[in-house]
């Protein structure tokens, strides 16, 4: 049984945590708020979980192996970087890290205490992402074109005035920090890391990204990507092969899947649906952490870094800088 911890009070953490325990192979131990009343409230339908406020005291727990990170983006690299000097494993929300030289540093470190830091994306370990993987691999690919646009909860904020994290530079933010990532990872994850990666973007006063429009070249093919927070799409994503063309309701966690040949036939995908959907996420980390998985990490590592070099490259070609890629000669 994995003793967690968790770093974050936000619905994805709880959902987290639920999906955690829903596999049998965690126990939430510990949580770490800023705020003790505001944490005891979070953890208030668990039993036996000790609540902190002092960062050091909590990875420093002995009742903890493995810490979740669900803070705001920024916030990732020093908490992370706190939880690998103590030892502990990490498991950290997308994206893990704000630059490739924040990246660079916590897995070197990881490597010196030998521990795992693993990224939470969790619609790579879903069943339909294998699936359509599997289908792709002896496909010609032709291009794609992947949308992921939802209007977001903090433009409200925004409209009014204010600067929520999300649209901050400060904590790393934007829509390519947030939805984008579902995008990337998933082309990544399926295609490899592309030869050149680019970005257009809709920047807010603030610096950071609104909605956006990415190119990821291949020898052969390109992935065109659509984000926004300031809308919402209901279009589909689309890959484009020599015998049709796929058809998925999302990429950031299919649910129905359509192969369209040339001749109009349809070929549909059975695909298991999961309450939770961070169960499968949860149930491979936990599989990795038991079983000291150092192959299924570094596949993992390789494609993580990837994801984090492409973001980075995209962002520079747009021109939005975090307040973190000044603190460092990148």
């Amino acid at each position: 049984m994995l003793k967690l911890g968790v770093i974050g009070t936000s619905w994805i953490c709880r959902q987290f945590i639920d999906a955690a325990h829903e596999t049998q192979e965690y126990e939430l131990r510990a949580a770490y708020s800023r705020s003790i009343e505001k944490g005891q409230e979070f953890v208030a339908d668990f039993s036996n979980v000790v609540v902190f406020n002092d960062l050091s005291d909590f990875v420093n727990d002995s009742e903890i192996d493995v810490i979740y990170i669900a803070s705001p983006n920024s916030l990732h690299f020093q908490q992370a970087k706190a939880a690998v000097e103590a030892g502990k494993n990490v498991i950290v929300e997308k994206p893990c890290f704000s630059n490739p030289t924040e990246f660079k540093e916590i897995f070197d470190l990881a490597e010196k205490h030998g521990v795992f830091v693993l990224e939470a994306a969790r619609h790579i370990h879903d069943e339909a992402f294998a699936i359509v993987k599997e289908f792709l691999s002896n496909k010609t690919i032709l291009g794609a074109n992947l949308t992921y646009a939802k209007y977001s909860s903090k433009m409200s904020a925004l409209l009014a005035g204010e600067l929520p994290n999300k649209w901050n530079p400060k904590f790393s933010g934007g829509i390519l920090a947030d939805l984008g990532v579902y995008l990337v990872y998933w082309s990544i994850g399926q295609f490899g890391q592309p030869q050149v990666a680019k970005y257009n973007a809709q920047l807010l006063p603030s610096g950071v990204d609104v909605s956006g429009v990415g190119l990821l070249r291949y020898d052969t093919f390109d992935i065109n990507l659509f984000n926004a927070g300031n809308l919402n799409s209901y279009l589909t994503s689309e890959v484009y092969t020599s015998e049709g063309t796929l058809v998925l309701d999302s990429v950031a966690g299919t649910e129905n899947a359509t192969f369209i040949k040339l001749n109009g036939e349809k070929e549909e995908f059975t695909i298991n649906q999961i309450e939770n959907p961070l169960y499968d996420e949860a149930k491979a980390f936990s599989n990795l952490l038991n079983n000291n998985d150092h192959d299924k990490y570094s596949l993992l590592l390789t494609l993580a870094k990837q994801v984090n070099d492409t973001l980075f490259e995209m962002r520079k070609t747009a021109g939005i800088v975090f307040d973190a890629d000044k603190q460092e000669k990148i």
